[in-house]
């Protein structure tokens, strides 16, 4: 008899074990002649050697087929370690997995050129109105890569402009003032990598969400980057932004020219940025439109409905005359 500990690390627990550690009680039927006991990442097993090292190598392809999908099923789990092939789950178009074994896809043409860009190039802008999945499509990219090792970390980034509040008056000590800017960071995220997880790879840096001005001085190598409402960006920032860029880096760029909230005097870096540097090799750009937008079906007549007020408003700046309400 000897004892093996396999360390199952790659996963979250919640979903590797089942609720009420069903996933482990079938797994332990499965190996009846075997005595196990799990804790955290370290499942601790007694047996004879075969029969362990079996264990083992089973566990491990549990392992990789939740980290995948990001769930166990029974009939999975039985397939497994009986040596068959799990039911293939449709993935055609699937980016990731999401929580819960949720497939995330391109859902819009240009999402997909998102996606395409995205592969093809280290720095890609991706410019469009509110609602068009840019940012949600960039941080599944971004997931995406770290799953599969093709980066050590992801950073998320925001600029921290008021949109009609001030920072200072609103309660609690900085990082209080910020979150909220990055709340719809948290939010792709919690959609994506189960909360224990989540939990454990912020807290260890493996993702990082920070204002913009958290980025200068640094080189960000090995990681996947992603910049944004870049349209709130001042030139200087947007230029201190893009030169953060290191080696085995890939970085994701994503604004709206239409919601520009700095000051009338301020110009906008992202829009300063696109002209520099329009043609650059290894530049990607994927513009979305209305017709891009996936929320609520009013989201895009309200766009709409805003595009023709500022039409109107500038062809009455153009004749002298104030728009009318």
């Amino acid at each position: 008899m000897i004892e093996r500990i396999v360390i199952i690390d790659r996963v979250d627990p919640v979903s590797f074990y089942g609720v009420n550690n069903c996933n482990m009680q079938l797994v332990r039927n499965l190996f009846p002649k075997l005595r196990m006991a799990a804790r955290g990442t370290v499942i601790k097993v007694i047996g004879d050697d075969d029969e362990t090292a079996e264990f083992e190598r089973k566990i491990h392809e549990l392992e990789d087929y939740c980290l995948k999908y990001n769930k166990l099923t029974e009939d999975v789990i039985i397939d497994i370690v009986r040596g068959e092939k799990p039911r293939d789950v449709k993935s055609d178009g699937v980016i990731i997995f999401g929580v819960n074994g949720k497939p995330i896809s391109a859902r819009t043409p240009n999402q997909q050129r998102l996606v395409d860009a995205f592969r093809s190039n280290d720095l890609t802008f991706a410019m469009g109105p509110a609602g068009t999945g840019k940012t949600y499509i960039a941080i599944v990219l971004a997931v995406k890569a770290l799953k599969n090792k093709e980066a050590r970390r992801i950073i998320l980034s925001r600029p921290a402009v008021e949109a009609g509040e001030k920072l200072g008056f609103l309660p609690g000590d900085m990082k209080d003032k910020i979150d909220p800017y990055l709340q719809p960071l948290y939010d792709a995220l919690e959609d994506m990598i189960p909360a224990v997880k989540l939990k454990e790879y912020m807290e260890t840096g493996v993702i990082q969400i920070a204002p913009l001005a958290f980025m200068r001085g640094r080189t960000l190598n090995d990681a996947i980057i992603v910049l944004d409402e870049a349209q709130n960006t001042t030139t200087h920032q947007i230029k201190m932004f893009l030169t953060r860029l290191g080696m085995n880096a890939k970085m994701i760029v994503t604004g709206d020219a239409t919601q520009i909230d700095l000051p009338r005097s301020t110009q906008s870096g992202l829009v300063q940025a696109l002209k520099i540097l329009r043609g650059v090799e290894g530049i990607g750009r994927v513009e979305f439109s209305k017709k891009d937008i996936v929320r609520h079906a009013l989201v895009q007549r309200i766009v709409e409905a805003y595009e023709r007020f500022d039409s109107a408003s500038a062809e009455s700046s153009a004749a002298g005359a104030p728009a009318s309400e």
